[in-house]
């Protein structure tokens, strides 16, 4: 079926290193080749010249450009942060990482709900002995297992039917186990296996490169834990592969940007007024400060696996809702909203988005 079928973007990658430019001088539009890559366009609707004049590029032939069910694309998640900053990669590796208690393993939790909603099978392969705050992972499982053996077996059983969403301790990374386990599922044709790994323990936190090589690193921020900001995940120095050449729609990646930026400039700011009060700032800062204070705020999001300790439902926000809700605050068309309305909300609400006009 045609609906099963993705460009085999990694191969586009390695063998045409800068592939918007490459595209456009040989007649494509770069957004026909980003929508292509990430998913968005899908592989029937897509010109045969145009998949021609890809496989031209790569030295391919057509066959060989698409693959079935599988191929490098973001999966969306509904949280806000992590889609617009640090997009998770289909089939790649996921490491987060941060001090005890700015919320990873919640985030492992939630994370393995999203998914399940998405339609992957989740599996959870369990460190061994007692090891406290996991429960809520377990229970948010399709499947939990303690050995390599038994987590190979289940996913190769299940992965000709659909994507697998592996969650494992770093303990796998450093034993070896899971390089074993990628080298054995090599040899079993079916969906793409995407791997998020955390480090239970807390031992890691300072380390440079916790897991080896990610697609995406999520960074966890004490100082937003400690203001009860949740999901407490960096939005300055969580990073994903899928920022890369033509993975993201340009317009994507130019809210990325800006985003980055005015919470960057939002942080040195906030030292600035911690010492002197927000009057020493020029005009252009003090607006600055404001809109990252908004976007900060914005970004914090109500989770299903914390619904029985917040008494508020999860909020699932569409990447392109998300998008539009960046433009406005980083536009100042957000300027009016009192910070309090953003915390822990969905999108913006409709009468503020209707106070642009």
């Amino acid at each position: 079926m045609m609906d099963d079928l993705q460009l085999n973007v990694s191969l586009l990658r390695r063998r045409v290193p800068n592939l918007t430019a490459a595209a456009r001088a040989v007649g494509l539009r770069p957004a026909t080749v980003s929508n292509l890559c990430t998913g968005k366009t899908p592989i029937g609707n897509a010109e045969v010249k145009t998949l021609v004049t890809l496989a031209s590029l790569a030295g391919c032939s057509v066959d060989e450009l698409l693959i079935r069910g599988g191929g490098m694309a973001m999966i969306e998640t509904g949280i806000k942060v992590i889609d617009l900053l640090a997009p998770l990669v289909r089939g790649g590796t996921i490491g987060l990482a941060g001090r005890r208690g700015s919320g990873q393993l919640v985030m492992m939790a939630e994370l393995c709900r999203r998914m399940k909603r998405r339609g992957y099978e989740t599996v959870f392969w369990k460190p061994e002995g007692e090891v406290s705050g996991i429960g809520n992972v377990e229970k948010s499982a399709d499947a939990v297992f303690a050995g390599p053996d038994e987590v190979a077996e289940h996913i190769v059983s299940i992965r000709s039917d659909r994507d697998v969403f592996l969650f494992a301790d770093r303990t796998v990374v450093l034993s070896g186990e899971l390089f074993a386990l990628r080298q054995r599922l090599e040899d079993a044709a079916g969906r793409p296996v995407t791997t998020a790994l955390v480090d239970i323990l807390f031992e890691a936190v300072d380390e440079e490169v916790p897991y080896g090589p990610l697609d995406t690193s999520l960074r966890f921020d004490v100082d937003l834990s400690s203001r009860a900001l949740f999901p407490a995940v960096d939005p300055v120095f969580s990073i994903s592969t899928m920022l890369e050449g033509a993975l993201l729609e340009a317009t994507h990646l130019t809210l990325q940007q800006r985003a980055r930026k005015l919470l960057r400039r939002y942080r040195e700011l906030r030292a600035v007024v911690g010492a002197k009060g927000f009057e020493v700032l020029t005009e252009p800062d003090a607006a600055a400060y404001k809109r990252g204070e908004r976007l900060e705020a914005y970004f914090s999001q109500p989770f299903y696996a914390t619904e029985v300790f917040t008494n508020k439902p999860g909020e699932w926000v569409a990447l392109q809702d998300t998008l539009d809700d960046v433009r406005r605050i980083l536009d100042g068309a957000s300027d009016h909203m009192e910070v309090r309305r953003l915390y822990f909300s969905g999108r913006l609400a409709l009468e503020d988005a209707q106070g642009e006009q």
